[in-house]
């Protein structure tokens, strides 16, 4: 069946057609707008004045980044469950969703609207006909008081009156740890409950192994006899050996006993019972097949030692002796190298603490079937617990779809000076203006590379927020006023999008035009600071020469001959040329161009206008028209898609939109001004001065009839000053010197 063509409306901004988003159906037709004309077609989850979370949820494969399929998905999920889809558009912004403008004929709304009543039910509020972004964003708060909440966590709670699979649940969490539950509560799942009981059936079977082959032949005691048994077991090894190597050579007695110097090095110094300096001595005075004494006659270091193995070895399993023989010693070893065997297969370590009557108490109980109930129970509310999970999606994108299709599919936010896009991080002031197109900035070498196309003037700024320590870079585009006073190092201060300040420090500079009023004056500045570090260069050239001058007379007034008369000073004759030959050129040059300006003079004043503008467009025009072609492909793309973007048009950042982004200073309407500065600069007439060597000149140029040509012959000096113009009829001559003839040759 077809589908009828959606009617698409459409305004021109930023250079470039741009569709309206209106209404509900505008939005849920996006899948039938050509691609090629939505401004973006993906941008990323971070970075933007955009809700975080709803961003995640747009983003179905978790890549980081919201593309257009995503986004129309999204829509027309909303869009299904909303009576009217309008309200995407008409109450965009709002925190809050009417219970009532849910739709509740289709399957997927009408357990929607049941899970909002629910959560506003657990949540105390049941007679609420709203549910808000805050309601749904607590989900612990939302679960607090339930047991079953489909995530298969079952908590303590949810044995009810049970005590025993109460404590069976409290057991399983001490031994193999908890998980949390959707409520916040500890609790234990299903994997911990298998690993539970498989390792207090491996456990039994273990002590079941001990119990049939009497490895435990003292009982619970049996692991401390091992112990007591293993501290001591290589030093009565030792004195045994010492013992059998006494019977077999009488003579080593002495020596296995230690000799008279070892006893006399510690004698000297103060001993107690249990003296360090006899740990390596023997147990007791070796002899030929003694048995080892456990009383009295022992080594001192190791009494405690020697006591324990007697109480907890000796005595359990042989009876109360005195003195411990080498047969008896093997027994005893023979009957706990059992255990130590056995101990080394132990399984179900984890539930050992609980005891072996524990674990045969829980495994004669048949836990699985309950406990595989109780996870049952919890699961089968998973649709309902999901559809919370839902309710929440509906609400964000109630909130936030419209915005952010106004922000990608086009850039009405950025265009018609209402509120900021969404990528607008928020406003720099410096240099005396305010520039509202900041952009967060992650890496300001990888941002520039790509900006750096985008024909702007930019300035990266690492931003601190002094106490907190927080702190963030941006990139600030400077679309009006001049590049004079930027340069890194300047400080500004910069306010996010919540108003919080941050001490703003340029750090990169990516130069471009900033405007035509720049671009007019540039010419003039550039002959300025020419014209200045020439004058500079000359005066220190000179200054350094009158210095080598002055050091120079110095050093001849010290070895001059003062008898000896001054020598007179002469006229250096090229000096003198060359300075008639300047001023000659500059007399021509005023020559010349006053005869422009009276030849001009006499055309009227639209002539002199004409003139002014042709010379005004002679030296700015060239700058100006270089400026305006790179003001005109000024593009908002590249700095965009620097920062993960995908930007599908030009976005062009025109003359008259740059201006709008870019406050320059200005005194508020109706503001008094007092223009008087006592600090300021005195004022000379400069142009006073001109003007007047220019009349002058022009007279002198008159009177001498240079000008004649150039002027009507009423105003010729002639008809004005008659006789007393030169070459008039009453003009003085001055008499010349006849020639003397040459003589005949």
């Amino acid at each position: 069946m077809s589908t009828t063509p959606h009617t698409w409306r459409f305004f021109r901004a930023g250079g470039f057609d741009q569709v309206k988003l209106e209404t509900g159906a505008d939005l849920l037709s996006l899948d039938q707008l050509d691609q090629k004309l939505w401004t973006a077609l993906a941008c990323p989850v971070t970075g933007l004045e955009f809700d975080k979370q709803t961003l995640a949820l747009i983003d179905s494969d978790k890549d980081g980044r919201v593309r257009a399929p995503e986004l129309i998905t999204a829509l027309k999920w909303a869009g299904s469950l909303l009576k009217d889809p309008d309200d995407l558009v008409k109450h965009a912004g709002a925190d809050s969703l009417q219970l009532s403008t849910i739709n509740e004929s289709t399957a997927e709304g009408k357990t929607l609207a049941a899970s909002a009543r629910d959560i506003l039910k657990n949540l105390g509020k049941k007679d609420a006909t709203s549910i808000s972004v805050a309601d749904t964003a607590d989900t612990a708060k939302i679960f607090a008081q339930t047991a079953f909440n489909g995530d298969g966590v079952i908590v303590p709670e949810s044995a009810g009156t049970d005590t025993a699979l109460e404590s069976l649940i409290k057991d399983i969490q001490a031994t193999q740890g908890s998980c949390p539950d959707r409520s916040g509560k500890p609790g234990v799942d299903q994997a911990r409950i298998d690993t539970f009981l498989a390792e207090c059936t491996a456990f039994d079977a273990w002590m079941k192994k001990s119990e049939a082959e009497g490895i435990l032949c003292l009982g619970e005691s049996t692991g401390d006899a091992a112990a007591a048994y293993k501290a001591i077991k290589a030093k009565v090894d030792d004195y045994f050996g010492r013992c059998r190597l006494a019977a077999y050579d009488p003579r080593a007695i002495a020596l296995l006993n230690r000799k008279e110097e070892e006893y006399l090095a510690i004698a000297v110094k103060d001993m107690s019972i249990t003296a360090a300096e006899v740990c390596g001595f023997p147990l007791a005075q070796v002899a030929a097949d003694k048995p080892l004494p456990l009383k009295t006659g022992t080594n001192p270091a190791w009494a405690a030692a020697l006591a324990a193995l007697d109480s907890k070895v000796v005595t359990p399993l042989l009876g109360e002796r005195t003195e411990l023989s080498e047969a008896d010693w093997a027994a005893i070893g023979s009957k706990l190298a059992a255990y130590d065997a056995w101990l080394a297969t132990k399984a179900g370590a984890s539930v050992e603490k609980l005891g072996i009557a524990r674990v045969r108490a829980i495994l004669a109980s048949q836990p699985a079937t309950p406990l595989a109930a109780l996870i049952a129970q919890d699961k089968a509310q998973e649709a309902s617990v999901n559809a919370i999970a839902s309710v929440d999606r509906l609400i964000r994108y109630h909130r936030d779809l419209y915005r952010l299709c106004v922000n990608f599919v086009n850039f009405k936010d950025l265009y018609d000076g209402g509120e900021p896009a969404i990528f607008q991080a928020g406003t720099l002031y410096l240099d005396q203006r305010s520039c509202t197109l900041c952009l967060l900035v992650e890496d300001v070498g990888k941002h520039a590379s790509m900006a750096a196309l985008a024909g702007t003037y930019l300035a990266y700024c690492d931003c601190v927020r002094r106490g907190t320590g927080e702190k963030l870079s941006v990139v600030a585009a400077f679309t009006d006023g001049d590049s004079d006073n930027l340069m890194v190092g300047r400080n500004g201060l910069f306010y996010d999008r919540k108003g919080r300040d941050y001490d703003a420090t340029i750090t990169k500079i990516i130069d471009n035009p900033i405007s035509l009023r720049q671009a007019f004056w540039s010419p003039y500045k550039k002959f300025v600071r020419m014209i200045e570090e020439q004058v500079s260069k000359r005066a220190a050239a000179a200054d350094a020469a009158a210095t080598d001058k002055l050091a120079a007379a110095a050093s001849a007034t010290a070895n001059v001959d003062k008898s000896a008369p001054a020598a007179p000073k002469k006229v250096d004759v090229g000096t003198v040329a060359a300075m008639g030959v300047a001023f000659g050129a500059i007399g021509a040059f005023l020559t010349t161009l006053a005869g422009y300006l009276f030849g001009i003079i006499k055309l009227g004043p639209f002539a002199i206008i004409g003139a002014i503008i042709g010379v005004i467009l002679l030296i700015s025009g060239p700058s100006m028209i270089l400026a305006f072609i790179k003001l005109r492909k000024r593009n908002l793309g590249p700095l965009l898609d620097a920062n993960g973007w995908a930007v599908n048009s030009s976005a062009k950042v025109n003359v008259p939109f740059g201006t709008s982004l870019t406050g320059v200073a200005k005194l508020p309407p109706g503001s008094q001004s007092d223009s008087t500065d006592p600090f300021a600069e005195k004022k000379r007439p400069w142009g006073f001065y001109l003007v007047l060597v220019l009349v002058l000149f022009g007279l002198y140029k008159w009177y001498r009839g240079d000008l004649n040509g150039s002027l009507p012959e009423k105003l010729s000096n002639r008809a004005v000053l008659g006789a007393l113009a030169p070459g008039g009829t009453n003009t003085t001559t001055i008499p010349t010197t006849p020639s003397t003839p040459e003589p005949a040759k």
